[in-house]
């Protein structure tokens, strides 16, 4: 046998393709070719170079035997898909008529059936999960190591949270469960009261994602008149801060128009 290698522009560098000449039998003087990628690989037939190359390289107007991309080819499938159904003056499949192709591979194509409509379709809906969105469960891990700054780019202090909450699941962290107490307080409609018992002995199964992952906690009417009492006082000393500053800058602007 005769063989002769040679590069193949068609495919993508470092392709190689082979011709490899019978000198005798009944088929003396006809010729195989093969392939080879850059890595070695040996192909013997297009489907199975295209199968490798996927669809990085466009093979439909391969000739496998010469290695060349044939004009004749192209021209012959733009003709064939200007008069089949479903496909535009463009050339392109149009997406509202062509019918759904199933592509068992890279090269077979069966048609498929396309059921519009029929009595006994029913469409059941979750009426629950169209209103409300699931949560995420431990989404405050995505949190962890990221710190609030002023305008002056320094660190804030972080919130004391009562020694009561004590966090269950992951990441036991303060300041994952401050996170996830402030996400509950601004999202949450009903009342924050923490995790149930069941949650303490497996969280990854029996935690409730509308809850803070904390453990059950009831907050009393004193607790709720002294943080009332804090927020005033808070207020107060606010407000006189405010009125300090206003007549500081009043008798600011009053100096500097008498001396205009």
């Amino acid at each position: 046998m005769e063989k002769r290698r040679t590069d193949c522009p068609a495919l993508p560098a470092g392709w190689k393709k082979e011709e490899v000449i019978r000198k005798s039998g009944l088929s003396a003087g006809k010729s195989d070719v093969y392939y080879y990628s850059p890595s070695g690989k040996k192909f013997r037939s297009k489907p199975q170079l295209v199968r490798f190359l996927g669809s990085s390289v466009d093979l439909s107007c391969f000739d496998f035997r010469t290695g060349k991309m044939t004009s004749g080819k192209l021209h012959k499938n733009k003709q064939r898909a200007r008069h089949e159904p479903g496909v535009s003056k463009s050339g392109k499949p149009d997406l509202n008529t062509a019918l759904p192709i199933r592509q068992t591979a890279s090269i077979f194509k069966q048609p498929v059936t396309k059921v519009t409509s029929h009595p006994g379709n029913k469409v059941k809906s979750d009426q629950q999960r169209a209103s409300e969105q699931p949560r995420q469960l431990f989404w405050e891990k995505r949190l962890k190591g990221l710190r609030s700054s002023d305008v002056s780019q320094e660190q804030m202090r972080s919130m004391d949270l009562p020694t009561g909450l004590q966090c269950i699941g992951p990441d036991p962290s303060q300041d994952c469960l401050l996170w996830a107490i402030a996400s509950a307080l601004h999202l949450s409609s009903g009342p924050i009261s923490g995790q149930s018992s069941s949650a303490e002995k497996n969280p990854a199964v029996w935690t409730n994602s509308n809850q803070p992952p904390c453990r059950g906690f009831t907050v009393s009417e004193q607790q709720i008149r002294d943080q009332e009492q804090v927020v005033n006082q808070v207020r107060r000393s606010l407000e006189e801060a405010l009125s300090a500053d206003f007549m500081a800058r009043n008798a600011e602007h009053t100096k500097v128009r008498k001396k205009r």
